[in-house]
């Protein structure tokens, strides 16, 4: 994955101290992210995300995507940590984005459930997941590997 200037985008740069941090305060939106989404939400745009998911009881994560928002196309990157879970995946999620009224507040922790199972390319599973500025995803999730995941992430969110 390239960032703006050209150069690759690591696991090390987005689990930064800063980065790690921000996720565990969007850890607190992992509460919230379920009855948010039950309230009268405004649909605002649609996302798409490709990661690369790894767990033996604690997980990683990284990957990108794309923001559909206001007529405009914003990539991003996309990373995390979290528990719950065994296994390798790749997954690609597509779904709703919910209350963004301003492209600036899409970026940030995002505290996140999930629950899924993969086995070869036969999977299912759906996030919820929720920032401290209340924008809201609600995605579906396609997997390929071999894995089974439950649990929740802080998850953190940059423009490229």
């Amino acid at each position: 994955m390239q960032n703006s200037r050209g150069g690759a985008r690591t696991l090390a740069t987005l689990m930064s101290r800063r980065n790690v941090a921000r996720m565990a305060l969007g850890g607190i939106g992992l509460a919230v992210a379920a009855p948010a989404l039950a309230k009268q939400a405004v649909q605002s745009g649609t996302v798409r995300i490709e990661q690369v998911q790894i767990a033996f009881i604690g997980s990683g994560n990284l990957g990108g995507g794309t923001l559909n928002y206001d007529g405009h196309q914003y990539d991003f990157t996309i990373g995390g940590l979290g528990v719950g879970g065994i296994g390798i995946s790749r997954m690609v999620a597509t779904g709703i984005v919910y209350d963004l009224f301003d492209v600036r507040d899409f970026a940030g922790s995002y505290g996140q459930a999930r629950y899924g199972l993969v086995v070869g390319d036969l999977s299912g599973g759906e996030l919820l997941l929720q920032n401290t500025k209340g924008v809201a995803l609600r995605l579906k999730a396609e997997r390929t590997g071999l894995a089974l995941s439950l649990g929740g992430d802080a998850v953190y969110i940059d423009f490229d």
